[in-house]
């Protein structure tokens, strides 16, 4: 480049994107070089304000570009403003400007998606969450749902996956166990739409577990019996390992209930849910075993004067 003054490289660019009397029309395709330019300047500088500003009016040159008939293809243009906001997006990370982030990723995101490209799209959010996923982990969560959205849109659930297993590792660090269990079973549902039988049982079997773990046996027995309901599940091997550690909690058996977690069919799950399963049981098992609420009751009657 002819200067590295990044001041003066912006002020060059601003210069050929406005019109004047020697000067009909902008130079939009110069112009976004120097603005590109400046920004690494800028960035290199750690003047990380100006490098942001400079980000921005390069996406602005690279939207008018492709405005422009013959000027740039699509795919070209849409690759260099890609670029350009993950750029930035970087940059913010490296500030703490989270919610900046998040909206640059998105920004880049919404590029693909006009252009019906789903799985660049997604990538883009599920890029965005992971940088997120210790500062802002709700809104990490949200890319990684949105991510999940547009391939589920596109048909393409088999290609969400691995986005559906990083929201649940998220929502079980921020112990949202609910939250977590209901994601998968949405997981399970998109397995379930591409055939992916045996990530199904996974997710199932997965979602007990975390149940169990947030000491809600009532809610894990609920999710077993609905997902008793799918075939591809009941005659699964994750079935039978749900339906000893269940087993174990209604015999109020401690031990077993140990045992059984350490099953080679839980062993073969994710390592977040391994973890949770390997703490079983979080409280105390006895209000489940066989029989208990039976006794409570009668003792309720024992004790009525009515």
């Amino acid at each position: 480049m002819a200067t590295s003054d990044p001041d003066k490289l912006i002020a060059k660019a601003d210069k050929l994107t406005k019109l004047s009397m020697t000067r009909w029309n902008a130079d939009w395709k110069n112009a976004t070089v120097l603005y590109e330019q400046a920004a690494i300047a800028y960035r290199l500088a750690r003047k990380h304000d100006k490098a942001k500003d400079a980000f921005e009016k390069a996406s602005k040159g690279q939207e008018m570009l492709s405005s422009y008939p013959g000027t740039l293809t699509i795919e070209s243009a849409l690759g260099m403003l890609q670029n350009i906001w993950e750029s930035a997006a970087a940059l913010a990370k490296e500030v703490g400007n989270w919610n900046e982030v998040s909206d640059f990723y998105r920004r880049a995101s919404e590029l693909y998606i006009q252009c019906g490209r789903s799985q660049p799209a997604s990538d883009a959010l599920a890029k965005g969450a992971r940088a997120l996923e210790d500062a802002l982990p709700d809104e990490a969560i949200q890319l990684y749902t949105d991510a999940c959205a547009v391939l589920e849109d596109d048909g393409k659930e088999q290609m969400a996956f691995d986005l559906y297993r990083a929201a649940t590792s998220v929502y079980v660090k921020l112990e949202k166990y609910t939250d977590a269990a209901t994601f998968l079973l949405r997981w399970a549902l998109a397995a379930d739409k591409c055939n992916a039988s045996h990530s199904q049982c996974k997710a199932y079997l997965s979602a007990i577990i975390v149940y169990l773990y947030a000491h809600d046996f009532q809610q894990a027995e609920k999710c077993y019996n609905d997902c008793c309901q799918v075939e591809a599940f009941l005659n699964s091997d994750q079935n039978r390992a749900a339906t000893r550690l269940l087993s174990a909690y209604t015999d109020g058996d401690v031990e077993e209930i140990k045992r059984a977690a350490q099953s080679s069919i839980i062993s073969s799950l994710d390592h977040t849910i391994i973890k949770l399963a390997r703490k079983l049981p979080t409280g105390d098992v006895t209000a489940f075993k066989r029989g208990a609420t039976e006794q409570q009751e009668d003792l309720l009657d024992e004790d009525d004067l009515t």
